[in-house]
């Protein structure tokens, strides 16, 4: 019977310096990278910022007045961080999908690792969105890996639960992500 309250004392004891050792551990800082966005004339139309902390990476992107048509836009992040093929920017491949899951931030199935929210464009072509994932920026399967990764924005909105887009039609734009 002596043995659980010395038991208890000796946790009581240890709690704190548990405690302790959290406090002293810094903070992980965040990582902050920009790129531009080009359209299918490889003009410059916008940016992409994303900065990447300990629990999310929130990705804003910022499109200048006549960037965009007006109305809503897929975003995804696709595998291959190469903007180079402006006419279509399929060099950036599919999604970026490790767990080869469904397309769909709304299917049973899904949601890809690339899948994003729409992006909302203003009448005068300009857009102003941030969203967050569960993607990280450095280190294994993270969209700085070794062919880096692209921000896509499509044509169309993305339905998010269509294979293999969600119906968001042709790459309108892209921004390397190395």
């Amino acid at each position: 019977m002596r043995c659980i309250p010395a038991a208890l004392v000796l946790a009581g004891l240890a709690l704190p310096a548990i405690a302790q050792d959290k406090k002293d551990e810094a903070p992980v800082p965040v990582q902050t990278f920009e790129s531009p966005i080009v359209n299918g004339k490889n003009e410059p139309i916008g940016k992409i910022t994303i900065r990447d902390g300990a629990n999310a990476l929130v990705l804003r992107v910022t499109i200048q007045a006549g960037g965009l048509a007006p109305g809503w836009h897929g975003l995804h992040f696709h595998a291959v961080g190469d903007c180079s093929d402006p006419e279509k920017f399929e060099k950036s491949k599919a999604h970026v999908n490790h767990d080869k899951r469904a397309h769909g931030l709304l299917n049973a199935d899904g949601p890809d690792e690339g899948d994003l929210p729409n992006l909302f464009a203003n009448a005068d072509g300009s857009a102003n969105g941030e969203v967050t994932s569960e993607m990280a920026l450095t280190g294994e399967d993270s969209l700085k890996d070794g062919d880096g990764s692209a921000l896509i924005i499509h044509a169309n909105e993305d339905d998010h639960t269509a294979q293999p887009i969600g119906g968001a039609g042709p790459r309108v734009a892209c921004s390397v992500i190395k």
